[in-house]
């Protein structure tokens, strides 16, 4: 990229810098007339989408390669390395016409299922399995593993059918003998207890109440924005939307599913047709890619002469029914998954606007017919981008344009108009994508022992939350909440959907605001400003930032040197501007910074932040290790401060929540007891 942008005349670049919204059709065409005369430019665009030179295609070589490593591993009770190569190897093994490239692939999940059987992780054993099965319905192995897995599970019921499919389908007479003799110790301990006949996966469903229905207003400060026509009491759900579109971030694309953004399982499912994603189940796969494993399945069938119920229960079992029917879902990877590392390379920002172009061109059929900015109705700053960002931004729009026309052709031109959109569609993302975010608790060590207990003073000290940015979408109504540093509303993520809910009571017709970054109490007033006009190109003129508020001066603050004081000195730089308005604030006295961190944490967020919530995580876990009985106060409190945040998604949100409530249960009980 800078080579190219240091090889476009002055001239040139003047009339980039120079442009506005309106004249971009011309400035895009001339720039993109001035590329196609180098040869350095083309070279560019040939890596991006040559398939043969592509380093994210499949690779049987690698692959098998790989998964000699694994099983080395595996034989050497190195289980943690040979996980990570069958892995390594399913991710770039080919999946084709070849029924030599499918056998491979089924091989490999029934290799990765053996391993999760070995150290006990057995539901993804049994699903490593029926991916296998979805591939080779005949696979006697992958049968019998899946039947020894459901047993130990206490699934006898399908152990017994498991291995049963297995003895008709193994060739072998020694290995049909074996299964056999599997097979009557099943049946012996499904007859002499009580079965669990299915574990399924279920989604919570957390009742909330219906929606409000939000109005879109204009505010003269502000432009658009959100109110609710009627008062709002705290912790209601305001809002609840799925992305328009969305990507993950670079430095998530091994530890997060590529579609749902949730942290990745051990049965990793990669794509398809290239080493790109990966995917926490076959349902995101299906949901991102739009067509199954199963769609390869070998050409060896089922013998039609078994009985027709264990025809049925094969059926089931490798039947590929991961798509939900009641949810519009737009296959967002299909016209990357070529092998090319064009999707890989470019920015998060750029591949996120060929995912709403490619989304747009499919649903619209056609990419000139339609105004895409008008369906978004986004907002933009075009004309506050430094000039190098704007040549930046031109540079990016044709480089994916012509990546994308390799997989639309004809109905996708590249032209003034529709390099214009681009243009402006990534200029878009940059001011309105939300960043999808997940709770990540940092060294949690004081979760219950194997005997119920929790562990040290020390360890409990290093428990943390924090917020991990793992992805960015767009969210079309999400995109109309005007930001505050003091918000009144919480913006929180369950998989890619969007939830809002209300942290505060809103009188009807109040504006609806959230954070867009940094809110009071977290960075200095003027740093905040800042920082979004950097990166939001605003300047902030919310109620936090025009009027003083005590974080800001304990931010900006020194502690008085006299040991006896508790007051603070403000940093000689303080500008004027703040001194005024500490005259005009009712009831300061002299600033005290208080002990311990969390008074100083009430003082700067208020007593009922999530802030707060954080910190008590840690006082909490520290009560408990020490047998205080005040932890039950703690935790009380805390689950207070989530519901208000999370409502009834807190413990879904927060798992660990539970665990303190019935551990402070446990201190009280005892304390009784005692």
């Amino acid at each position: 990229m800078e080579k190219l942008k240091s090889m476009v005349p002055d001239r040139l670049k003047q009339i980039v810098a120079d442009s506005n919204a309106d004249d971009l059709h011309s400035t895009s065409s001339s720039l993109l007339h001035f590329l196609n005369k180098l040869s350095q430019f083309h070279q560019m665009i040939r890596d991006l989408t040559d398939l043969e030179a592509s380093l994210c295609a499949k690779n049987k070589d690698a692959a098998l390669e790989f998964k000699q490593k694994a099983n080395k591993c595996y034989f050497n009770g190195d289980y943690d390395t040979a996980l990570a190569f069958y892995t390594r190897a399913l991710r770039i093994a080919p999946i084709n016409a070849d029924d030599m490239d499918k056998n491979l692939v089924a091989t490999l999940y029934l290799n990765r299922a053996s391993l999760f059987h070995k150290i006990g992780l057995l539901m993804e054993c049994v699903r490593d399995c029926n991916r296998a099965l979805q591939i080779s319905p005949s696979y006697a192995k992958a049968w019998y593993r899946r039947g020894k897995a459901n047993a130990a599970l206490g699934i006898y019921k399908d152990a017994i059918h498991d291995l049963d499919v297995a003895k008709n389908v193994e060739l072998s007479l020694g290995g049909k003998k074996q299964i056999e003799n599997e097979l009557k110790i099943i049946v012996d301990q499904y007859e002499g207890t009580r079965s669990v006949q299915h574990i399924e996966n279920t989604v919570r469903n957390f009742n909330e109440p219906q929606q409000i229905n939000l109005l879109c207003v204009t505010d003269p400060d502000k432009g658009r924005g959100m109110v609710s026509p009627c008062d709002i009491p705290q912790a209601s759900l305001v809002h609840k939307e799925e992305p328009y579109a969305l990507i993950i971030l670079k430095s998530c694309r091994d530890t997060h599913c590529h579609y749902c953004l949730n942290e990745l399982p051990k049965d990793t499912v990669p794509c398809i047709s290239c080493s790109i994603p990966l995917y926490c189940s076959q349902h995101c796969q299906v949901q991102a890619r739009g067509e199954t494993i199963s769609c390869y399945r070998t050409k060896d069938g089922v013998d039609d002469s078994l009985p027709n119920n264990l025809k049925e229960y094969i059926a089931e079992v490798t039947s590929c029914s991961d798509s939900d029917p009641d949810v519009e879902c737009f296959p967002e990877h299909k016209h990357e998954c070529l092998g090319v590392h064009w999707p890989a390379v470019l920015p998060s920002d750029v591949v996120l606007a060929g995912r709403i172009l490619a989304k747009f061109i499919s649903q619209k059929r056609g990419y000139m017919e339609c105004n895409l900015l008008g369906t978004l109705n986004l907002s933009q700053s075009y004309l506050q981008i430094s000039p190098e960002g704007k040549l930046e931004l031109h540079i990016y729009a044709i480089v994916l344009l012509i990546c994308l026309q390799h997989s639309f052709g004809t109905e996708l031109p590249i032209n003034g108009i529709s390099l214009s959109q681009t243009i402006i569609l990534v200029s878009q993302i940059r001011v309105n994508a939300m960043a999808v975010v997940r709770m990540k608790s940092t060294d949690f060590h004081c979760l219950p022992d194997q005997f119920g207990k929790f562990s040290n003073i020390g360890d409990a000290l290093t428990c943390s939350v924090d917020q991990v940015p793992v992805g960015q979408a767009i969210y079309t109504a999400g995109s109309l909440f005007n930001h505050s540093c003091q918000p009144n509303i919480h913006a929180y993520f369950l998989s890619h959907t969007l939830f809002i809910r209300a942290t505060e009571h809103v009188a009807a017709g109040h504006p609806l605001e959230l954070s867009y970054g940094p809110q009071v109490g977290q960075w200095a007033c003027e740093d905040r400003l800042n920082f979004l006009e950097d990166k939001y190109s605003f300047r902030c003129q919310c109620i936090g930032c025009s009027q003083l508020n005590l974080s800001d001066l304990v931010l900006k603050a020194f502690h008085c040197v006299n040991p006896n004081c508790n007051g603070v000195v403000l940093d000689h730089c303080l500008d004027n501007s703040e001194l005024n308005k500490l005259k005009n604030f009712p009831g300061v006295p002299r600033m005290q910074v208080l002990d311990p961190f969390l008074k100083i944490l009430e003082m700067l967020y208020g007593s009922d932040h999530i802030a707060v919530g954080h910190e008590l995580i840690k006082l909490s876990t520290i009560q408990l290790s020490l047998g205080d009985p005040s932890a039950a106060d703690t935790i009380n409190r805390l689950g207070l401060i989530f519901l208000r945040y999370y409502g009834s998604h807190a413990d879904f949100i927060f798992p660990y929540l539970q665990t303190l409530k019935r551990e402070a249960n446990n201190l009280t009980q005892e304390g009784r007891v005692t």
